[in-house]
C-alpha cells in the first residue's frame, strides 16, 4: 500500500519565506514546492540568494520535494531560446536547493489551433528540456494545465508514452475538471504513471476550487486506489477563495461556503482537508 510524503506549495500562505515556513510547521509538512518566495519566482534566483534560501530551509527542516517552475508556460510559437536558457538556470538552482524534481509544463497552444498541430514542436521543446536535466540529475515532472499541449489526459499519455519514462506524471484533478474533463476517468487512464499529485478539488458545474474532498476531483478514492507501493509526494495547492472584509460583511459568508478570512486561513483549510482524508483511510503520511 502507498504511504504519502505531504509538501506544499506554501506561497499560498504568504510571499515571506518566513511566513511560509511558519505555515508548514504549523501544519506538521517539512517539505515544500517552491513557487513564489519573498517576491520573486524561486526559479529566476541568483545563486546567492537560492544559497541563502537553502540556509533558512535547512535551519527550519524544510526540504523542496520539487522546484515549481513556470517552465513550459509559454506558446508554443513564442521564442524558445531564452526560455530554455532560463531553464537552465533552473536546474542550476535545484542543485543549490536540494530539489531533485521540477514541475514543468508542455507549452500553451495558440489561440484557434488545434494542439495536435503543435505535437512535434512540444516534443522538440521538451526533449531539449529532458537532455539537460538528464545532465543535471533532475527529474521533470509535466503537470496538467489548462491550455497547454498536455491539458488533457490522453495527451499527457502520448507524452508520457512519448519519452519512455523520462518524464514524469503530476496528476492535478482540479486542472482536469475545469478541461471539463472527469478525474476518475483519467485517474483509470494514467494511474500507472503517476508519481506525483496535486492536492486539489473543484466543482464541475464552474471549475471552483474547493477544499479536498469537497468536489468532484475524487481525491480520497483516487488515494484510496493509487496502485504500487512506496512513497509519493502529495503536494497541497490551495487556490482556495480569501474574501476580502470578511469580519465586517458576516452576512455574505453564508453565501460561500469556503471562503477564508486571510491566506493563512485558507492554507489551514487545504492542509487540515487532506490530513482528514489521509485519517480516514488509516494512511500513513509524513
Amino acid at each position: 500500500m502507498r504511504t504519502y510524503m505531504i509538501s506544499a506549495f506554501a506561497d499560498e500562505a504568504g510571499g515571506a519565506l518566513d511566513v511560509q515556513l511558519a505555515a508548514l510547521k504549523r501544519n506538521g509538512v517539512s517539505r515544500i514546492e517552491m513557487r513564489m518566495v519573498d517576491g520573486k519566482n524561486a526559479s529566476h534566483m541568483t545563486a546567492a540568494e537560492a544559497v541563502a534560501v537553502r540556509a533558512r530551509l535547512d535551519t527550519a527542516g524544510v526540504q523542496l520535494s520539487a522546484l515549481g517552475s513556470p517552465f513550459g508556460k509559454i506558446y508554443a510559437n513564442e521564442d524558445f531560446e531564452p526560455h530554455f536558457q532560463q531553464f537552465l538556470q533552473g536546474l542550476k538552482l535545484c542543485k543549490i536547493l536540494g530539489a531533485e524534481r521540477m514541475r514543468v509544463f508542455s507549452f500553451y497552444i495558440p489561440k484557434g489551433d488545434a494542439p495536435e498541430a503543435w505535437r512535434d514542436e512540444v516534443l522538440r521543446r521538451l526533449s531539449r528540456m529532458l537532455d539537460a536535466a538528464d545532465e543535471w540529475g533532475v527529474r521533470l515532472l509535466h503537470e496538467n494545465e489548462k491550455g497547454i499541449y498536455g491539458d488533457v489526459a490522453s495527451r499527457c499519455l502520448a507524452l508520457l508514452d512519448a519519452f519512455d519514462g523520462r518524464l514524469g506524471c503530476i496528476f492535478d484533478p482540479a486542472n482536469f475538471i475545469q478541461c471539463h474533463e472527469q478525474p476518475l476517468e483519467n485517474f483509470a487512464l494514467l494511474k500507472d504513471r503517476i508519481e506525483y499529485m496535486h492536492i486539489k478539488d473543484a466543482l464541475l458545474s464552474d471549475g471552483s476550487v474547493v477544499p479536498a474532498g469537497k468536489g468532484d476531483g475524487h481525491v480520497a478514492q483516487i488515494l484510496a486506489d493509487m496502485p504500487g507501493d512506496g512513497c509519493m509526494t502529495l503536494s497541497i495547492e490551495p487556490h482556495l477563495t480569501v474574501f476580502d472584509g470578511l469580519q465586517t460583511l458576516q452576512t455574505e459568508i453564508l453565501k460561500q461556503k469556503y471562503a477564508y478570512s486571510d491566506a493563512n486561513e485558507a492554507f489551514d483549510a487545504a492542509a487540515g482537508a487532506l490530513r482528514e482524508i489521509l485519517a480516514a483511510q488509516n494512511r500513513e503520511w509524513r
